[in-house]
C-alpha cells in the first residue's frame, strides 16, 4: 500500500539552541568575572588599608621612641653642672656657651630641633636654635601642664614659627625649688623622612589654618627659609612633606573624599598612586590637621590587572570549552534528528501495517526526546544565573562566594551528565538479548522519567531487594517501561503516586517461571468501551497522542516471549504489566515481523 505525506525540512536543533545557550552563557561567565574583579578590588583594598595602619603604627612608635629619647637626653643635661649653675643664674650667655655643643650634636645626630630654656614663671630665657628670639612667655600646652603638674609632659603642638613639633618639657628641680623649665623639640619633618624611608610611602602633614595665623606662618618660612603655598588648600595648610612637589590630584575634594574614610588611586605619569589620610591630634587631644599617606601602588596594580586578565582568559577558555561540549552534543541529537527526517521518507516505502506503526512510533518519540533535552538543559541554567548573581552579593564574603562558585561548577557537570544520558538513552542497536538487571533496568527508567517530564509526579517502587537478572534488551524494554510511565502520569493527578512493582508470578496458561512488572496509576480508569481497542494501532483517547506507545509496548514483550496485560481496579485507576519469563530463548533476527528496525531507541 503506497500513500503520500508532506513531510517538512528537519529541524536545526544547533541553530535553535546554541545562540541562546551561548547568551546565557556568555552572561553567566560575565557575572562570573565581576564578581571576581570586586573580590579582587577588596583584596586590594584591603592590602592598602594595612599599609596605612601600618604607617599609623609606626607614627605611634617613632614619637614614643623621640619621646624617650629627649627625656633621657633632658635627664642627662639636668646632671651637667655648668648647664645647671648657668641656668641657675639665669644667664643667657653662659647658657649659650654651656648647652650650644650638646645641642648642635644632638641636631646633627638626632635632628633635634628645638632646646628652650624658661624661668619660673615661663618666661623664655634662650633658644638655642633661635638665639636672638628670647623675652616672650611661652604658654603653649605642654609647658603650661608641667608647671601646673610639676612633671615631664610631651605632645605635638604648632610652634611660633608655623612648624608642627614633637615637643618634651621637663622642669628643672633644686634644692631652692624649680629653677625653670626646660624644653627640647623635633620638628615632624624629619620623623615623616624617618618613615618615608622606613614603609617606602609619602606622607603630607596638613594644619588647619585656624590654628595657625598666616602672618605666623610667613615668619616661620622666613626664619627657616623654606618654601611653602598658603593658597593651595582652602582650610589648611602644608607643613612638612617627604614629596615635591605636591601632586595635582591633592586638592580640597579629595581631601573632603578622604575623610570620609575612603581612599583614593590616581595615575601620576607612568605610576599609580593611592593616597588615605589619618587625623592628627596635638597634646591636649585636639585635632589640629591630617597626615595624607601616598604609596606607589604600580606593582600592586599591575598585578591585579594581570590577575583579572587571567581570570577572563580562563572564563573564556572555560566558555569556549562548555559551548562546544554543547555543540557536540546537540550535534548527535541533530544528526539523529536528521535519521528521524530520513526514517519519514522511508515510511513512505513501506508495504505493512506493523512497520507503519513501528517507524512512526520512533520518530514522534525522538521529536519528544529532543523538547525533552531543550527543556532539561534550560532549568540548570536557570540555576547556574541564579547562583552567579547570588555570588556578585555575596562579594563581602570570599569564602561563601568560592561555595557559591563550586555550585556553578557541579550545576554544569550535571548538565554534562545528563546530555551523556540522554546520549546513551538515543543510540540505535538492533535487538540485543542478554543477561540484564531489570531492578536497575527500572531504576534507571524511573531517574530518566523524573529528568525529563516537566511534572513532577511522585513514583513508588515496589521491588525485590535482590537482583532480578533475566535474558532480555534492556534498551528495548527501558522503553517500553517509560511509555508505560508516561501514560500512567498522564493518567495521574500531580500528588498521586505511579506505583511500580515487581513480583515472580508464574505464567497464566502454561505456569512457566516468571516475572510481572506492573505499572499503576490512581487516575479515573479506562472505559470498558476501549480496552479491546487500547492495542490497536493509532487508537488513542487523546487528542495529541499518536495511539503507537501500547502497540510498541506490546511489540517489546513479544520480542521477549512475554505478554501484556491491562485491568481496571474497583477503587479506580488501571493497572498494565508486562510479563516476562524466567529464562527466555533468544529470538533469531526474523522471528518476528519488524525485528530489524524495532531496536531503534525512543521514548515517551
Amino acid at each position: 500500500m503506497k500513500f503520500k505525506s508532506t513531510i517538512s525540512p528537519p529541524r536545526r536543533v544547533k541553530a535553535s539552541l546554541m545562540w541562546p545557550l551561548a547568551l546565557v552563557l556568555a552572561f553567566v561567565l560575565l557575572v562570573f568575572v565581576a564578581a571576581t574583579y570586586f573580590l579582587q578590588v577588596q583584596v586590594r583594598d584591603r592590602a592598602l588599608s594595612e599599609r596605612v595602619n601600618a604607617v599609623s603604627r609606626l607614627v605611634s612608635q617613632k614619637l614614643d621612641k623621640d619621646t624617650n629619647l629627649m627625656r633621657a637626653v633632658l635627664q642627662t643635661m639636668q646632671g651637667i653642672p655648668p648647664i645647671g649653675t648657668a641656668f641657675a643664674r639665669q644667664d643667657r650667655q653662659a647658657l649659650l656657651v654651656a648647652a650650644g655643643p650638646m645641642f648642635d650634636s644632638l641636631r646633627a645626630q638626632s635632628r633635634i630641633t628645638h632646646l628652650y630654656f624658661d624661668n619660673p614663671e615661663l618666661v623664655n630665657l634662650v633658644r638655642l636654635h633661635s638665639p636672638t628670639e628670647f623675652g616672650d612667655e611661652i604658654t603653649r600646652s605642654t609647658t603650661v601642664q608641667a608647671r601646673r603638674q610639676n612633671r615631664v609632659t610631651h605632645g605635638l603642638e604648632l610652634g611660633a614659627l608655623g612648624t608642627l613639633t614633637l615637643r618634651v618639657v621637663s622642669p628643672w628641680p633644686s634644692a631652692n625649688g624649680v629653677l625653670g623649665y626646660v624644653e627640647m623639640g623635633e620638628e615632624i619633618g624629619h620623623l615623616m623622612q624617618e618613615i618615608h624611608d622606613s614603609l617606602a610611602v609619602d606622607l603630607f602633614v596638613l594644619v588647619d589654618k585656624q590654628f595657625l595665623p598666616v602672618q605666623q606662618w610667613h615668619h616661620g618660612l622666613d626664619m627657616l627659609q623654606r618654601q611653602g603655598n598658603w593658597n593651595h588648600f582652602a582650610d589648611q595648610v602644608m607643613v612638612a612633606n617627604t614629596a615635591d612637589p605636591t601632586p595635582v590630584a591633592l586638592n580640597d575634594a579629595v581631601l573632603a573624599y578622604l575623610r570620609g574614610g575612603a581612599t583614593h588611586v590616581f595615575t601620576q605619569g607612568q605610576q599609580t598612586m593611592h593616597l588615605a589620610l589619618l587625623p592628627m591630634d596635638d597634646a591636649n587631644g585636639r585635632r589640629i590637621g591630617d597626615l595624607v599617606v601616598m604609596r606607589d601602588i604600580s606593582g600592586l596594580q599591575k598585578t591585579f590587572q594581570s590577575s583579572i586578565v587571567t581570570v577572563i582568559l580562563m572564563s573564556l577558555g572555560v566558555g569556549a570549552f562548555v559551548l562546544g561540549l554543547f555543540y557536540v552534543a546537540l550535534d548527535r541529537v541533530e544528526r539523529d534528528y536528521q535519521r528521524q527526517h530520513d526514517l519519514e521518507h522511508q515510511l513512505l516505502r513501506l508495504d505493512t501495517e506493523h512497520a507503519r506503526i513501528l517507524q512512526i512510533e520512533k520518530l514522534s518519540a525522538l521529536g519528544t526526546m529532543v523538547g525533552e533535552i531543550a527543556h532539561q538543559l534550560n532549568n540548570p541554567l536557570v540555576g547556574v544565573v541564579n547562583l552567579a548573581q547570588l555570588a556578585q552579593r555575596e562579594l563581602g564574603d570570599p569564602d561563601r562566594t568560592r561555595e557559591l562558585l563550586a555550585e556553578i561548577r557541579r550545576a554544569g557537570e550535571d548538565c554534562h551528565t545528563f546530555i551523556a544520558a540522554m546520549l546513551r538513552f538515543a543510540k540505535v542497536s538492533k535487538f540485543d538479548c542478554h543477561p540484564a538487571n531489570l531492578t536497575q533496568v527500572i531504576a534507571d527508567t524511573v531517574l530518566l522519567f523524573h529528568q525529563t517530564v516537566r511534572r513532577q509526579i511522585p513514583v513508588e517502587l515496589a521491588l525485590p531487594a535482590h537482583p532480578v537478572v533475566l535474558s532480555m534488551d534492556p534498551i528495548l524494554m527501558r522503553h517500553a517501561l517509560f511509555n508505560l510511565l508516561i501514560n500512567a502520569a498522564q493518567a495521574s493527578a500531580d500528588d498521586q503516586p505511579v506505583v511500580i512493582s515487581l513480583t515472580p508470578t508464574p505464567h497464566a496458561e502454561t505456569g512457566a517461571p516468571g516475572w510481572l512488572l506492573a505499572v499503576l496509576d490512581h487516575g479515573h480508569g479506562i472505559d470498558p468501551k476501549v480496552l479491546d481497542k487500547l492495542f490497536v494501532p493509532f487508537f488513542t483517547t487523546r487528542s495529541d497522542g499518536t495511539g503507537l506507545g501500547l502497540p510498541v509496548v506490546q511489540h517489546v514483550a513479544l520480542l521477549h516471549q512475554g505478554y501484556v496485560t491491562v485491568s481496571a481496579l474497583p477503587a479506580g485507576g488501571t493497572q498494565f504489566a508486562i510479563w516476562l519469563p524466567q529464562q527466555a530463548t533468544v529470538p533469531s533476527a526474523n522471528s518476528l515481523p519488524g525485528t530489524s528496525d524495532v531496536a531503534q531507541d525512543f521514548g515517551g
